[in-house]
């Protein structure tokens, strides 16, 4: 994994400058990947890109 360019797309996705997918292209990984570097920094992830990234099912929550 190039670190470099991980962590461009990282801040680029955190400016919600790209979408998630197209910052894991950048950064050359999975978005499942992607997610789980973003989880491990801190960086919010919407759940809708959460869940089509890790390929799960939205369900309606009655919060």
């Amino acid at each position: 994994m190039a670190t470099k360019g991980l962590a461009t797309a990282l801040t680029l996705y955190g400016a919600r400058t790209l979408t998630l997918s197209q910052a894991a292209a950048q950064a050359g990984v999975s978005e499942a990947e992607f997610v789980e570097q973003l989880e491990r920094r801190g960086i919010d992830v919407t759940e809708s890109e959460r869940a089509a990234a890790l390929g799960e099912e939205q369900t309606a929550r009655a919060d």
